[in-house]
């Protein structure tokens, strides 16, 4: 236990100024002194003048109350049909809107951050790593549907068609690198060789950042002085140059929000209420376009995390660049509305994942582990009202990711404006209490989206089989003997699978069948009064491995595993229609 910062001291005058935090409550409601040595390193990324002091009056009505309805929550890679190369796609994700909306009574999908990536090997695996929050991912395109396709001589289809990747292997992983090789050949072949780009001076930087980053590699701190900056006095000359590579990037950029578009117009065709709803990832990756656009509102020597909790006991360390809280509000929060705008104007709401972040973020400073960081706070008025503001003028939801450690002021502050939260079954506890008995249906939030599970927690099916407890445990996660948490994952399951008797939805002769307590797990998300309830194909379908292992990179297979069934084998699984029905009675919807 590190002594606490004297407040009365200059070091204490400026972290308070600054809002930077000298100590913190953890996950179990202890008081953690944060070290000197941690303020100082963090301090130190900041401006010379801290930000005005008192918060931003709020200036936006509530938001609209969204339908009482249901979907899926779906991540987007691990789909595939028998058209998919290699990956799941747009197309996949429109043939899913449109089947679940018109079979299943569905209303939305919430799909993992479409985020673009850097057009360097290797591609990054992980959705919540982009190069930038504001464009798209290319990977995601249906090359097939690309107009030029279809305009294209016999001879350039045929050399289309023969880069054609076969759908993924259900029992291998994905590999980005070679989708990515095959569909940029692919789209090089169909470039119309148009030469001016738009006008847009956000979609130039962007497609010039991809032609240099082609050029000269990453990150974008190792290139030469003169183009380490938008501004900077060398890339005129430079985008001249590379003009043909800067064209095809903004071209493809045109792709993916034509592409975008036409998911979401199908889903509201086909009768969904909200259709696509996008994820926001919290970060960008530190050397990639969005970090070199914005690096005067970033503080590009530190990275985002979390503190130690009950679930990842070392903490976290998600190696992204926060936002600098004083450069955002001397630029108005222009970037921050700029990405909502972009983000918003492609589906029918937003997803902002670890919402705490728009009140407080959890610095880790270069060199140290996470769990010697410290939370800094943001204008949280201005930034919930922004997002507000701009969803509201797109008719789109909004939706708070707000697990873990949460002060209640954030929570009041969702609520006031409307936004949804999250209610997972998995923590859904009496008295919010980690070890305590399940929270009855009854007692959730109505102003919530409810699911079982989320990416980076046991499935329905692999929480059942103690599946996360054998992984960490072989990694040497667990921060107790691994007895021990057998011992307390037991109880867990005993509990939640004692609530499901009283309340009648499952059987004592039904708890050795998985799928039918899996459904009974659905049947009680549905006896919530949260207004949106969600599946996921994980644990329809029975997969054991979770998408993501928080606190692994190669040691788990993050972001790589494909569904074990295919799109059309998921729709016609009669696991999906009962689930359906079990949902969309409860949402009231027949």
């Amino acid at each position: 236990m590190c002594a606490a910062v004297d407040p009365a001291s200059p070091l204490g005058r400026r972290a308070a100024a600054f809002g930077v935090a000298t100590s913190y409550q953890d996950w179990s409601d202890r008081t953690v002194a944060v070290s000197e040595h941690t303020v100082a390193a963090i301090l130190a990324q900041l401006g010379d003048e801290p930000p005005p002091t008192g918060k931003t009056s709020g200036s936006v009505p509530r938001m609209a109350t969204p339908p009482r309805c249901w979907g899926w929550s779906v991540q987007l890679y691990a789909l595939h049909s028998a058209r998919s190369w290699g990956l799941g796609d747009l197309a996949d994700l429109r043939e899913l809107a449109v089947r679940s909306a018109t079979q299943l009574g569905a209303d939305l999908i919430l799909v993992n951050p479409l985020h673009a990536v850097a057009p360097v090997l290797p591609i990054t695996d992980s959705p919540y790593s982009p190069t930038s929050r504001r464009y798209v991912n290319p990977l995601y395109l249906r090359i097939e549907e690309v107009p030029e396709y279809a305009a294209a001589p016999e001879a350039v289809r045929a050399r289309v068609d023969a880069l054609r990747l076969p759908p993924p292997d259900p029992g291998g992983l994905l590999d980005r690198d070679q989708v990515w090789t095959a569909k940029i050949g692919a789209l090089q072949e169909l470039w119309p060789d148009v030469r001016p780009v738009a006008a847009d001076p956000d979609l130039l930087d962007f497609a010039t950042f991809c032609a240099l980053a082609e050029r000269y590699g990453l990150p974008w701190q190792n290139w030469p002085a003169e183009l380490r900056r938008p501004d900077a006095a060398g890339l005129p000359a430079a985008r001249e140059q590379l003009a043909d590579r800067v064209a095809f990037h903004a071209w493809v950029q045109v792709l993916c929000d034509e592409q975008v578009a036409a998911v979401q117009q199908a889903a509201l065709d086909a009768g969904m209420r909200i259709g696509i709803v996008h994820d926001l990832a919290v970060g960008v990756d530190p050397g990639g376009a969005d970090a070199w656009a914005l690096q005067d509102v970033l503080a590009g020597q530190v990275t985002v995390g979390a503190p130690p909790d009950s679930f990842n006991q070392r903490g976290q360390d998600w190696a992204l660049p926060p936002w600098r809280p004083d450069a955002l509000l001397r630029t108005e929060f222009a970037p921050y509305r700029q990405m909502l705008t972009a983000i918003l104007a492609r589906g029918g709401g937003i997803r902002v994942d670890h919402v705490m972040g728009l009140s407080r973020l959890w610095w880790v400073p270069p060199g140290h582990t996470p769990d010697a960081g410290t939370y800094v706070s943001y204008d949280e008025t201005a930034l919930l009202d922004l997002l507000v503001e701009v969803a509201t003028s797109r008719g789109g939801i909004v939706v708070g990711e707000d697990l873990g450690t949460v002060e209640p002021r954030m929570r009041t502050a969702l609520r006031e404006r409307g936004i949804l939260g999250s209610a997972v079954l998995w923590f859904e506890r009496i008295d919010d209490r980690p070890d305590g008995p399940p929270k009855p249906p009854s007692a959730w939030s109505e102003l919530a989206v409810a699911s079982i599970s989320t990416h980076d927690l046991p499935t329905a099916h692999g929480w059942l089989a103690d599946e996360q407890v054998r992984v960490r445990a072989e990694l040497g996660q667990l921060g107790r003997p691994v007895e021990q948490e057998k011992e307390a994952a037991g109880q867990e399951r005993a509990a939640l699978l004692t609530a499901l008797t009283q309340l009648g939805l499952l059987a004592p002769a039904e708890l050795d069948d998985p799928d039918v307590v899996v459904l009974a797990m659905h049947a009680y998300l549905a006896a919530s009064p949260a207004l949106v309830l969600l599946a996921s194909p994980y644990d329809v379908l029975g997969e054991l491995r979770q998408p993501n292992l928080p606190g692994t990179t190669d040691e788990y297979p993050n972001w790589r595993l494909p569904l074990s069934v295919s799109l059309d084998a998921l729709l016609d699984d009669p696991r999906v229609a009962r689930t359906a029905t079990v949902l969309r009675r409860g949402r009231d919807l027949g």
